[in-house]
C-alpha cells in the first residue's frame, strides 16, 4: 500500500536528515517540500522520475489534492517539512484533511532547528544548577498566542528559552523578556539558518542582542535563544565524577 510520508528534513545541512528520511526520498514518486525553508540540496536524493512540488505557493487544499493524486497513481508521496514537523510544522491541519479523504500516512521525525542551533553554539540547554527545563515558544503575530503562554509570563521562570518565528520583532522580544523577569545581563544568542552553509551566529546579552541582530541584518529564519545556559559560569553534572559513580554503584 502506498502512503504519504511526513518527513522532517532536519535543520538544513543535507547530512542531518535521518537515514529513514533519506531512504523515503529515494523511493518517492512525488515529493512536496516546504519551499525555501527546506534546503533544496536534499532533493538531489530523489530519483529522476520523482515529481517534485514546491508548496510555498500552494494552498492547503492544493497540497492535499496533490497528495491524493499521487496516492491514486500508485506513488509513494513524501511531504518534506522543515526541521521536525512536531514543532511549528502545521501537520495537524494537513492530517485532518487527509483523514477526511482516507489517505494513509506515516511520520518520520527530523532534527529540529533548535537542536541544530544549540549544536552550532556548542551549547547544552540543561545545565545542572543553572537550568533543567527548556521553553520553546514564539511571539504573537499573525497567529495569536494565548495570554497564559506569553513570552513575558514564561520569562518569570528564567530558564532556557528558544523563541521561534520572532526575530523580525527582536526588540519587542527583548522588552518582553526583561519585563517578565530576565535580567538585562542574561546571555542571549541568535542563530540564522542553523547548520546551513550561510549560517550566522550572533551572541551577546539582552542589553545588546537586538542591536547586534540588526547590524547583522538578520530578519527571518532565525532562532532567539536566551538563558544562563549560554553564560560562562558552568556547573557540571556529577555523572562522570568518580565519587558519584562509586556511590551510585554502592546504592545498587
Amino acid at each position: 500500500m502506498v502512503e504519504v510520508h511526513f518527513v522532517g528534513a532536519g535543520p538544513g545541512a543535507t547530512d542531518l536528515i535521518t537515514l529513514k528520511g533519506y531512504r523515503l526520498l529515494q523511493e518517492a514518486g512525488m515529493v512536496i517540500y516546504a519551499g525555501s525553508l527546506v534546503n533544496p540540496e536534499l532533493l538531489t536524493y530523489c530519483n529522476d522520475e520523482c515529481e517534485i512540488l514546491d508548496s510555498a505557493s500552494m494552498t492547503l487544499t492544493e497540497i492535499i489534492d496533490a497528495m491524493e493524486r499521487g496516492i491514486k497513481s500508485g506513488k509513494e508521496v513524501v511531504r518534506l517539512q522543515t526541521g521536525d514537523f512536531s514543532i511549528y510544522g502545521s501537520i495537524r491541519e494537513q492530517i485532518e484533511e487527509m483523514n477526511k479523504r482516507d489517505l494513509p500516512f506515516t511520520c518520520t521525525p527530523g532534527v529540529s532547528s533548535f537542536l541544530g542551533a544549540a549544536s552550532s553554539l556548542g551549547a547544552e540547554y540543561t545545565v545542572p544548577e543553572v537550568s533543567q527545563s527548556v521553553i520553546i515558544t514564539r511571539m504573537a503575530g499573525r497567529t495569536p498566542v494565548p495570554d497564559r503562554e506569553s513570552i513575558r509570563s514564561y520569562a518569570q521562570h528564567r530558564t532556557s528559552m528558544v523563541i521561534f518565528l520572532s526575530v523580525q520583532s527582536v526588540d519587542k522580544v527583548v522588552e518582553e523578556l526583561v519585563a517578565g523577569g530576565y535580567p538585562a545581563t542574561t546571555p542571549a544568542a541568535v542563530v540564522y539558518k542553523a547548520t546551513w552553509p550561510e549560517e550566522k551566529k550572533v551572541v551577546g546579552t539582552l542589553e545588546n542582542i537586538a542591536d547586534k541582530v540588526n547590524e547583522a541584518d538578520i530578519t527571518k529564519t532565525a532562532l532567539i535563544m536566551v538563558g544562563d545556559f549560554l553564560g560562562e559560569e558552568f556547573y557540571y553534572s556529577k555523572l562522570y565524577d568518580a565519587q558519584f559513580q562509586h556511590e551510585f554503584r554502592d546504592a545498587e
